[in-house]
């Protein structure tokens, strides 16, 4: 099968090069400066094993590709506030023999949230998530750091929205070849609501700076606490802690190829690079979309998805706000919905 990565920033271009590595025929798909350094240099991979260089195709769009073969799989590796677009142009996209992507090819949703996997079933008939435990950074144009070892990630892979069949097995044993463990799962969507608890976390970081104070640990657990109570209020199942701490145990380490300490998350490394928008609709933006749907306060949640797209759309500084900044405006969004539901006398 022939790999293409929609998307080959820091997840897809950790994939895609990994993939290659394992000799699998790999395409990316990418925009800009970082499609042009691609194009020109290759992929620079820096993992704790050291630095590779693969000269894949590199395209900016199905066009440049010509017609898809039926035995490709695409990889949707965009953020989520990007895959309509890329779905959009895509779908349409010819296949040798007849049909198109959208009739014909797997799509693999490798992003974080629980959205893209709804977006794409509107137009794809095959239609896969992905849980992403994949510490990656885009670096800068055309160079990507995969900085987990021995593994570089995990990802529990599955039909969407149930199920298995041969190709999830094919990929998966592809990507077990490429220094991942890719688990066969018939309920990725509970692993996929798991990590979104987590990445309500990618919020905090973007604006306040990596968590490591206590302040900004203790903040996210009154985050994540709200998270828990509007799946459990919406009955959406998933993955408790101590069932996803047995499946990592230890087999990821942040080993970067420079010795530099862990940067920012996904959501950071969109303010970053001053993208202009953000992850956060998709991640905390769906605590508060289930929390409205039943009936679930959801301050928290709310403030950081306002406070990280305030963030993107004036390009403000990853981590300028101080912590404790952020603890008291979270503490008065908190007073001001427990006033407001109050009883009136």
């Amino acid at each position: 099968m022939r790999y293409i990565i929609i998307g080959a920033g820091a997840v897809g271009g950790a994939i895609g090069g990994r993939l290659a590595e394992a000799g699998h025929e790999v395409a990316l798909v990418a925009r800009g400066a970082h499609y042009e350094a691609l194009r020109t240099h290759g992929l620079r991979l820096m993992t704790s094993e050291g630095t590779r260089t693969h000269r894949l195709p590199t395209v900016d769009g199905p066009a440049a590709l010509g017609e898809l073969r039926p035995d490709d799989v695409l990889v949707l590796a965009v953020k989520t506030q990007d895959s309509e677009a890329a779905l959009e142009a895509w779908g349409p996209a010819p296949v040798a023999g007849g049909g198109t992507a959208a009739e014909r090819l797997p799509l693999v949703c490798a992003q974080n949230g629980v959205e893209s996997p709804r977006i794409a079933l509107r137009r794809f008939r095959r239609v896969y998530g992905v849980c992403v435990w994949l510490p990656a950074t885009l670096v800068e144009p055309g160079a990507v750091s995969a900085a987990g070892a021995p593994l570089t990630g995990i990802l529990h892979l599955g039909r969407h929205p149930h199920g298995t069949d041969e190709t999830t097995r094919r990929i998966a044993a592809d990507l077990e070849k490429a220094h991942f463990e890719a688990p066969v799962v018939p309920d990725v969507a509970r692993w996929q609501y798991a990590k979104l608890l987590g990445n309500l976390a990618n919020a905090i970081e973007a604006v306040s700076g990596v968590l490591t104070s206590e302040e900004g640990l203790a903040l996210f657990a009154r985050v994540r606490a709200e998270g828990e109570a509007v799946l459990t209020a919406a009955d959406i199942a998933y993955t408790g802690e101590e069932e996803q701490k047995r499946v990592r145990d230890n087999k990821i380490r942040f080993e970067p190829f420079d010795g530099s300490e862990r940067g920012g998350g996904s959501s950071w490394q969109s303010l970053d690079r001053g993208t202009g928008n953000i992850e956060a609709d998709y991640l905390n933006g769906e605590i508060v979309l289930l929390g409205r749907l039943h009936g679930v306060p959801t301050p928290l949640n709310e403030l950081l998805q306002r406070l990280a797209n305030t963030f993107a759309r004036e390009r403000r500084a990853a981590g300028s706000l101080p912590v404790a900044e952020l603890v008291r405006l979270a503490d008065e969004a908190v007073a001001f919905v427990q006033e407001e539901r109050a009883p009136r006398p």
